[in-house]
């Protein structure tokens, strides 16, 4: 909708995970290097953690795209699901196996190894990463760890990448999980960006997509305070803000519609109710009072100026 008002090849600001645009601050680097070594060098079982948004996917799919030619990758993000499930996905994405094909869990297992240890002999790697894996069942993260068992001479023939927010280290460090947690070769942490890495974050995005100057300094540094320093967060802010801007006709994004980008996101027309408990159960014996309740009654927002001009163009 806006990149040909603003002289841009693609949308830069896509909350997609996208290796093209991926930018590297120190945090990052050190775990996409981390992730390549211990993949490339079969040291088994590797974790990488970082808060919602920071980037985890993109990384994984990056270090995907530098060893596609040495290694099978099996990418598995649906994870609210028992070993048995997960087991058949990644047989799915290393063409092992097929939904209509009817395999025991064990045979599965068999026939996992197996091609591990041909892909082996051909100077080739097999390795499983799972996104989301905070959601992973402590059995079936017990169960990877005995795929984590496959190896021979040369080292692990199956590696196997958990990556998760920071729910997944505390699941971890569960008692119940021990034997995994010392087979864990590598852990590596990713962290929001700091001001002068968002910066050049945004800088970056733009350049790719063909477009530079858009964003002042000052227009940073409120993009900055309003995401934390979170990426996926970031994206979302300077979309909106391009999509107004556009609906605006303004050609550079000023600090006023970074700050109406930040009121969309975060304004609700319902009351942000912070009352403890025993107060919510007073109100509740109180619900026949319908006079207190008109009172309550939410006002919808209609829209800005900007939303309607962007509508109004199409």
């Amino acid at each position: 909708m806006y990149t040909h008002f603003y002289g841009l090849t693609e949308k830069p600001f896509d909350v997609t995970s996208n290796p093209r645009f991926l930018y590297l601050p120190p945090s990052h680097r050190e775990a996409l290097a981390s992730l390549v070594y211990g993949i490339q060098e079969r040291r088994g079982v590797l974790v990488l953690v970082g808060e919602v948004g920071t980037g985890k996917t993109t990384l994984l799919r990056a270090a995907m795209e530098q060893l596609e030619e040495t290694t099978r990758f099996a990418f598995i993000f649906y994870t609210n699901t028992d070993f048995s499930e997960q087991l058949k996905m990644v047989a799915e994405e290393l063409k092992i196996s097929s939904p209509a094909m009817r395999v025991s869990e064990a045979k599965l297992f068999n026939r996992l190894k197996e091609f591990a240890e041909f892909q082996a002999k051909k100077g080739q790697n097999v390795a499983i990463l799972v996104d989301e894996a905070q959601n992973l069942y402590h059995q079936t993260l017990e169960n990877y760890r005995l795929l984590s068992n496959i190896e021979s001479r040369a080292g692990k023939l199956v590696q196997i990448v958990f990556s998760g927010q920071p729910e997944l280290e505390k699941k971890l460090n569960d008692h119940r999980l021990r034997q995994l947690a010392q087979r864990i070769n590598l852990r590596r942490y990713l962290a929001p960006l700091d001001e002068k890495e968002t910066l050049e974050y945004v800088n970056h995005r733009l350049k790719i997509a063909g477009g530079e100057g858009l964003f002042s300094d000052a227009c940073l540094e409120l993009v900055w305070k309003y995401s934390g320093g979170i990426p996926r967060k970031i994206n979302m802010i300077c979309d909106n803000a391009l999509l107004i801007g556009y609906g605006l006709e303004k050609r550079k994004i000023t600090p006023e519609i970074i700050q109406e980008v930040h009121n969309d996101l975060t304004w609700s027309p319902f009351p942000n109710d912070t009352k403890d408990d025993e107060t919510q159960n007073d109100d509740s014996q109180a619900e026949g009072d319908s006079s207190s309740d008109a009172s309550k009654t939410p006002v919808f927002k209609t829209g800005t100026k900007a939303n309607e001009s962007v509508f109004l163009k199409n």
